[in-house]
């Protein structure tokens, strides 16, 4: 009779099972998980007895003294890093304790990718109820990076603006430690306070990335001069043209898939594989604008792209065009040379 597959969660999903496979190439959360999990063992049981291994330079026996049983039965952790880089003598040991794990003690395993002990990880996944795969996928998408804001501020009960958590998302678009923290930081100086934009614009208006997506809202919206001093701050203070130019792409392109969508909110987010706020930010950003201008304005967005990218003799110039026609929704474009 086969046996069960092990349940797999996501980083949030950790609990107490005897044997733990965290896997996936997202540190920030594995280490995350891994402290959850040390945090409520601790909470438990403030004698719990935590052990620490590496698999790269591990010594034979050691795993299996260490969760060997306990004369008194008190909980252990072992936690065991580098699994992705383990020894021959690591993989022998850890296939033999699968065997017949301890109940009073919980092994985690971190393995961060690859092959290496894939025989190993396989009868873990194929150990049923004795373990649990803990998934740490890299976290790549803006969609992603959305939802793990929203659940942060869900965990502590704490509500946000949707247009607060976009903000978030531009600002630390490169590094899921820095959002982490900058969500942390707002939970905790909010006294459980509604987070608004204006509050994220406070805490972290200077980001770069905030400032690029910034300057698109601004011409989106037709304010050209508060756009333009936000376009020329933005390139004394270094950022890249090609950063600008991909935050006007991104927005219009978003706009332009929304308006060619009829539907409720929620149906064209279903269809276009969106977010509802999304969708309603899209459709608040569209009002002023008519098929033509958008198209012209995406063109103008294309040509700037261009000159950024050396085509163009002059990309400063082009970019303060593309902010210009941008902000005229589209209207400047007759005033291209011919």
């Amino acid at each position: 009779m086969a046996t069960a597959a092990a349940s797999v969660v996501p980083w949030h999903g950790i609990r107490e099972t005897p044997v733990i496979l965290i896997t996936g190439t997202e540190s920030f959360l594995a280490d995350r998980a891994l402290r959850i999990l040390t945090d409520r063992m601790k909470s438990s049981d403030a004698g719990v007895e935590i052990n620490d291994l590496d698999a790269a330079d591990y010594q034979q026996g050691d795993l299996l003294q260490l969760a060997s049983p306990s004369l008194f039965g008190e909980p252990r952790l072992l936690r065991v890093q580098s699994v992705e880089k383990c020894n021959d003598a690591f993989l022998d040991d850890a296939l033999s304790y699968l065997a017949s794990p301890e109940s009073d003690v919980v092994v985690v395993l971190r393995h961060g990718g690859g092959n290496r002990g894939k025989k190993l990880l396989d009868a873990i996944k194929a150990s049923g109820a004795a373990a649990l795969v803990v998934e740490c996928k890299e976290i790549k998408k803006d969609a992603e990076r959305t939802t793990f804001v929203q659940q942060e501020f869900q965990r502590h009960g704490v509500s946000i603006e949707p247009k607060a958590v976009r903000a978030l998302v531009d600002a630390f678009s490169t590094d899921l430690a820095e959002l982490a923290s900058a969500c942390s930081q707002l939970i905790n100086d909010g006294g459980g306070k509604a987070i608004t934009l204006a509050t994220v614009e406070r805490y972290y208006g200077g980001r770069v990335e905030a400032t690029t997506f910034q300057i698109a809202d601004q011409a989106i919206s037709g304010h050209f001069a508060e756009a333009l001093s936000l376009l020329r701050h933005a390139m004394n203070s270094g950022v890249e043209p090609v950063m600008v130019v991909a935050a006007f792409a991104m927005k219009l392109r978003t706009m332009a898939l929304v308006g060619g969508s009829t539907g409720s909110i929620d149906a064209v987010a279903s269809e276009l594989g969106m977010a509802p706020w999304q969708v309603r930010n899209a459709r608040s950003s569209l009002q002023g604008w008519d098929q033509a201008g958008l198209g012209a304005a995406i063109l103008e967005v294309a040509h700037t792209d261009a000159a950024v990218k050396g085509s163009g003799p002059q990309p400063d110039y082009a970019l303060e065009r593309m902010v210009r026609v941008v902000a005229l929704r589209g209207k400047a474009m007759s005033e291209r040379a011919s």
